[in-house]
């Protein structure tokens, strides 16, 4: 069995912390000087591991294997948040750093052909997943021309900025590859509940967004008669109350939906509102779920347009992403390696959250392994794992990486 180095993993994820450290977590969102420092240090460590290292034109850091035959790709992405945890993404990239550099140390298992990547703007700062959609080729170069952060910043202003605007952009051989593996927290309450050490990922659910506008009359607080009243906003808490009612009447075990931003025009005191605005997003890893909250939504408002003097409309407010399969080929060698690590510790869970190997799954058969988040909090400051849970997940993939490549 390829035994990492628990000591060396804890080390490099700490020294990848320090690259935009602030408080207790890390501020290091996609191309920023601390991002790009931190890439650069990454790709010194991945040729430090044996592997043929280069960052790509979207900032992707990739380590590539001397040793023929079909190789496996583990990795996550080294961005974060703009106020982040400083596990997110990256102890997926240290996993796959150590796991490369124990093979490069073994005897027994050295000539396994891994290769390694530490991913860019999974975070979407500028295009969510962005690393991933450029290595399986599923970019648009007319979305990239175009994209920008939420300051304004254009997207080929920050490739220029980082110096890779004239670098080439990577694309994966699909030949090469068994497959992606990923190891991330589970940026969840769901394990520390059920007091479990190791998640091993079915599926990444789907996410679908829709816009709520309410159009009524702005007009004075107090002056109008509540009976002529035609306020934008009291039609957006009717819906917003309506849909946690009839969400919750369909909703399958573990469908989520957030109504996280809401806008009021012109937002005064004594001011009755005449327009208004709600972000709604739904999850489910069921295709027909979606559609199902997707119909009641249209439907929820229609009902509240018709008993009120407000217009309602609805309009998609992101791009529907499917829900995505892991791999069960690929998955069951991660499960056999924690039923030999921790044999009444792990559990099968859809992902709550979307991943890089949302998008690798596409292109590549691809798993995902968790491993729990103190508090289920993630994207804050106050974001960490157990080192006996950092140290155990990595043993695990290791494992799995070996056994997996040893069959084939």
């Amino acid at each position: 069995m390829l035994r990492i180095n628990a000591e060396r993993l804890i080390r490099d994820l700490l020294h990848l912390r320090a690259f935009g450290s602030q408080s207790s977590g890390v501020v290091r969102p996609a191309f920023s000087q601390a991002d790009m420092q931190a890439r650069y240090w990454l790709r010194e460590q991945f040729e430090q591991a044996g592997l043929t290292s280069r960052i790509d034109g979207v900032g992707n850091v990739l380590g590539f294997s001397p040793h023929p035959g079909k190789a496996l790709l583990i990795g996550s992405h080294a961005d974060s948040q703009p106020t982040g945890g400083w596990l997110d993404g990256a102890m997926g990239v240290i996993y796959a750093l150590e796991i490369a550099k124990s093979l490069s140390e073994s005897d027994s298992y050295r000539h396994l052909p891994v290769d390694i990547v530490a991913l860019q703007d999974e975070e979407s700062r500028f295009i969510g997943c962005l690393g991933a959609k450029s290595l399986t080729g599923v970019l648009d170069d007319h979305v990239v021309r175009h994209a920008t952060d939420k300051d304004g910043i254009r997207l080929v202003d920050a490739l220029e900025a980082a110096g890779l605007s004239e670098v080439p952009r990577e694309r994966l051989d699909r030949t090469r590859y068994i497959g992606f593996l990923e190891a991330h927290i589970e940026q969840g309450p769901t394990l520390e509940v059920n007091s479990k050490r190791i998640g091993i990922v079915t599926e990444i659910v789907g996410v679908r967004g829709l816009k709520a506008i309410f159009r009524g009359q702005q007009n004075h607080a107090g002056t109008t008669m509540m009976a002529l009243r035609r306020d934008a906003s009291t039609a957006l808490y009717a819906f917003a109350h309506r849909i946690n009612q009839v969400f919750a009447a369909h909703a399958a075990e573990r469908s989520v939906w957030t109504m996280g931003r809401a806008k009021l025009v012109p937002n005064a005191t004594s001011i009755i509102p005449g327009y208004a605005e709600l972000d709604l997003q739904f999850r489910d890893a069921s295709e027909s779920q979606l559609d199902r909250f997707t119909a009641l939504a249209y439907e929820t408002a229609d009902e509240i347009a018709k008993s009120s003097l407000v217009g309602v409309e609805l309009i998609e407010a992101r791009s529907p992403v499917a829900p995505s399969k892991m791999s069960e080929s690929l998955y069951s060698y991660l499960e056999r390696s924690a039923r030999q690590h921790v044999p009444n510790a792990w559990i099968h869970m859809p992902s709550g959250a979307f991943h890089d190997a949302g998008v690798m799954a596409d292109f590549m058969p691809s798993a995902m392994l968790f491993i729990p988040s103190i508090g289920g909090i993630s994207h804050d400051f106050a974001e960490d794992s157990h080192r006996d849970d950092l140290i155990l997940g990595c043993q695990v993939m290791a494992t799995a990486v070996v056994d997996l490549l040893a069959s084939c």
